[in-house]
């Protein structure tokens, strides 16, 4: 007998050995016909034993470490700002992923300064014609709001707590660097429109960028294409909210939060 039927017989013989119902006789048969060519039940346990693994070593936060009765502090709304921030920058990047698909970052169309652009022409297309597309701007836009403003309070936590002070003073540099980010982010998103406002904001840019001391001139011809606004300006603006910040934030995320996991949270004693 072949040790594939072997295999077959063995599987028909636990099955009808227990008292199952159709579903689970049906899952498990599937299972069994999937696990079969794809192993996956291996796999499943190297996730089990990585899990039960990783648990082992995380760090103990100041209640379990001394057995505290109260766990008030797991449940301290300042101490959830961190992961609210992060869900804030999913919730945006997958809204604004979609708004990609109908956004165009052109400048055409403008005969005089003042005129409706082709991006412009664009965002109001996603408002008025587009179904849903109102709702999906407002929900881009209130998230990349939340956002700012749950990291700006979690570093406020974080000074006001000193859980900046050793050994986490490299995970609060990152927190620097990441609200940083998270500002330009916000500015580079609020020019796309290409709007008055938005040119005008860009225009405080380069000013800003100029009155940088050495570094001026080239910051403002590398970010915003020369001292005047143009195309130049609103695709490098384009390349780097979508293509540029989304990969170096979600990288220092990860390890802001994998630095997290091994220190721990500071919770005040």
């Amino acid at each position: 007998m072949s040790l594939k039927k072997r295999d077959e017989m063995d599987h028909n013989a636990w099955l009808k050995s227990q008292d199952l119902t159709v579903i689970e006789t049906a899952f498990l048969t599937t299972l069994i016909w999937i696990d079969k060519r794809l192993r996956i039940v291996d796999y499943l346990e190297l996730l089990e034993t990585m899990y039960y693994r990783a648990n082992l070593q995380m760090p103990k936060s100041h209640t379990e470490q001394y057995d505290l009765d109260n766990k008030f502090w797991y449940w301290y709304p300042l101490y959830s700002l961190g992961s609210l921030s992060i869900l804030a920058y999913l919730v945006a990047a997958v809204s604004g992923a979609l708004l990609g698909f109908y956004y165009s970052p052109s400048t055409a169309g403008a005969a005089v300064q003042g005129d409706p652009t082709a991006a412009y022409n664009s965002v109001v297309t996603i408002l008025q014609d587009v179904q849903f597309g109102f709702m999906l701007r407002s929900i881009h836009n209130w998230a990349a709001q939340f956002m700012v403003a749950a990291v700006f309070l979690h570093m406020l936590r974080v000074y006001f707590t000193g859980a900046y002070k050793e050994p986490r003073e490299v995970n609060w540099i990152l927190g620097v660097i990441l609200i940083g980010l998270t500002l330009f982010f916000g500015f580079s998103g609020y020019v796309l429109p290409w709007k008055q406002l938005s040119f005008w904001a860009a225009q405080i840019g380069v000013e800003m960028a100029l009155a940088t001391p050495i570094v001026g001139e080239w910051a403002a011809q590398l970010l915003f294409g020369g001292f005047t606004l143009g195309q130049a300006t609103l695709v490098r603006m384009y390349i780097l909210h979508v293509f540029v910040l989304p990969f170096v934030v979600t990288s220092l995320i990860a390890l802001h939060v994998g630095i997290v996991w091994v220190q721990g949270i500071a919770e005040p004693h």
